[in-house]
């Protein structure tokens, strides 16, 4: 018990000191912001106070969770779908050259278009609800993940895959015990990529379509010239990616604790 507890305690110092950089960036951010905005007048219109942010967070939490619930579930499940449609079609494309000529120009004209424009028609195809946000989210993580399962599914040894073949192992088993292992690192690097544009996602389509979500917050809140309630959605934004950014980071620990990228992040 003893030595579980002093383990415990080891690891918690070693999270703060990790996080201690980051944590005193911040604070100097703050101060920075704080000064700035009180010692060069600057209407709260404009940009508010850090005081006023933190008064509007505290004074009504349940508003920016409930908005910030909706807003994460829609891009997690863009992320999701686009991931899965990613990863099957990277799966495709790698067993067949005419497939990879295929799809492989269509994943970059999708890449290449902006979301802003896309935006508007996937509210008139699929209606206000939250269909459009999710599938918006789902566009913009589809690229990074293809390329990276992609490039990981055909990132393997030569001599393994000849040793596989020797012994007359099938497509599918090759694909499961040697394609998927080798390409594990190449698809935590994009999810790193991937999660935090789902949120952007999400937003963007909660700009069009939403009455729900920190992207309706933002919007109305702009409307309205109220900064410290848009300046709190952003902040709620930021924690958002972040914590997805960190989880990530701490299932490729879990996953891949045998490759020296996941040990070195």
């Amino acid at each position: 018990m003893d030595n579980l507890r002093s383990s415990g305690i080891r690891l918690y110092w070693v999270v703060v000191y990790a996080l201690l950089p980051s944590i005193a960036a911040l604070a100097i951010l703050v101060v920075v912001w704080g000064l700035w905005v009180r010692l060069g007048s600057v209407p709260e219109y404009i940009v508010p106070a850090p005081s006023a942010v933190l008064d509007r967070l505290v004074e009504n939490p349940g508003f920016f969770l409930y908005h910030g619930f909706i807003t994460l579930m829609e891009a997690l499940g863009g992320f999701l779908l686009g991931a899965t449609v990613a990863i099957v079609g990277a799966t495709v494309m790698v067993h067949s050259r005419y497939v990879e000529r295929t799809l492989l120009p269509l994943a970059l004209l999708v890449k290449v278009t902006p979301i802003v424009a896309i935006a508007p028609l996937f509210v008139i195809w699929f209606g206000f609800g939250s269909a459009p946000k999710i599938l918006i989210a789902a566009l913009i993580t589809f690229f990074p993940v293809m390329v990276n399962a992609f490039t990981g599914f055909r990132s393997i040894n030569p001599d393994t895959l000849n040793f596989f073949r020797s012994m007359n192992a099938t497509r599918s088993q090759i694909y499961f015990k040697l394609r998927v292992p080798s390409s594990l690192p190449y698809l935590f690097a994009a999810f790193r990529i991937a999660v935090p544009l789902s949120v952007i996602g999400a937003v963007v389509g909660e700009w069009f379509s939403g009455d729900r979500g920190l992207g309706s917050v933002i919007i109305i809140a702009h409307n309205n010239l109220d900064m410290p309630t848009l300046f709190s959605a952003i902040l709620i934004l930021a924690a958002t990616g972040v914590g997805l950014t960190a989880l990530v980071s701490y299932l490729e620990r879990l996953f891949l604790f045998w490759h020296e990228i996941g040990v070195i992040s």
